[in-house]
């Protein structure tokens, strides 16, 4: 709570864009006391991924939006990159992003590999604006044309396409510990208070829909920036008992990959992972799970 609710604690993360690259920047970086995040310890990383991060907190300068230019670097929360980085995106395969927005993770992954086909989908009209913007400002436009944008409802898509996609991203609506802490309004918090309730409902649908577009033999990995159990493990594990077709993909190699980085919740199944913050490493909360489709 002390962290995620003082802002002179927090950090912030750079993702570079391997499509907009400044040969200054990282020199510019190491000088300021910025190091590499993620280690040659993963092995399945692309060179081309490159996160920087620093043990100060502090907030690196925001490029504005400026149509036909590229950002160099998008600044993020370190511990959002981890849902990315357990995907495992490779080149050629087709991949869905079921609730994208703002765009950091769908950025991220281009930045990893280059997939055949890419579906970034998000209901929100206001949101749904703020990916294509997020976009437009990181991918140049050969890599934009394998890129669909859509606004469906998240929960219909595994009915729309079945068995369509090799890769699901998972990124689910929840209760946004860090934002919400931040906020004291307390007519907000009943309402919060309510919304929690009905979350973990919405976030079985989507997941469950998510299963239903996946390839057997494909893998999902889902997300939530909360502590929240019910909206974490307790959503993974109905998706398992009620989904035969699906099995826990061991992630514990690659938390042990970043672990100087982070700081886990301990005590979590193989296939799942949370990043809690504390002071010097304020990053998350960020709950990860993997899980892989074995048949139709």
């Amino acid at each position: 709570r002390d962290v995620l609710t003082s802002p002179w604690c927090w950090q912030h993360a750079l993702l570079l864009n391997r499509f907009s690259q400044s040969p200054s920047l990282e020199s510019s970086l190491a000088e300021q006391g910025y190091h590499p995040a993620f280690p040659a310890a993963l092995p399945y990383l692309s060179a081309a991924f490159r996160c920087y991060t620093s043990r100060a907190p502090g907030r690196f300068p925001a490029q504005k939006h400026q149509p036909g230019r590229l950002k160099e670097y998008y600044l993020l929360n370190a511990a959002s990159l981890l849902p990315v980085l357990a995907l495992e995106v490779k080149d050629g395969e087709d991949v869905l992003d079921l609730c994208a927005a703002p765009g950091g993770k769908a950025v991220a992954i281009l930045q990893c590999a280059c997939p055949g086909h890419f579906h970034c989908n998000e209901c929100d009209d206001l949101r749904s604006r703020w990916l294509e913007q997020t976009i437009e400002s990181f991918i140049p436009d050969p890599l934009i044309n394998l890129i669909t944008i859509s606004k469906l409802d998240g929960r219909q898509i595994g009915d729309l396409q079945p068995e369509f996609y090799d890769k699901v991203l998972v990124d689910a609506p929840c209760s946004n510990d860090r934002s919400w802490l931040f906020s004291g309004d307390p007519q907000q918090a009943v309402l919060r208070l309510m919304q929690r309730k009905e979350l973990s409902s919405l976030q079985f649908q989507l997941l469950r829909s998510a299963v239903k577009a996946l390839r057997p033999g494909g893998s999902l990995v889902y997300s939530t920036c909360t502590l929240s159990k019910a909206e974490n493990s307790d959503v993974i594990n109905l998706i398992l008992s009620s989904c035969r077709n699906v099995m826990p993909v061991d992630i514990s190699g690659m938390a042990r990959g970043v672990s100087q980085e982070f700081t886990f919740l301990s005590g979590m199944q193989q296939h799942e992972l949370l990043v809690l913050p504390e002071k010097g490493r304020a990053w998350g909360p960020m709950y990860v799970a993997k899980l892989k489709k074995v048949s139709s």
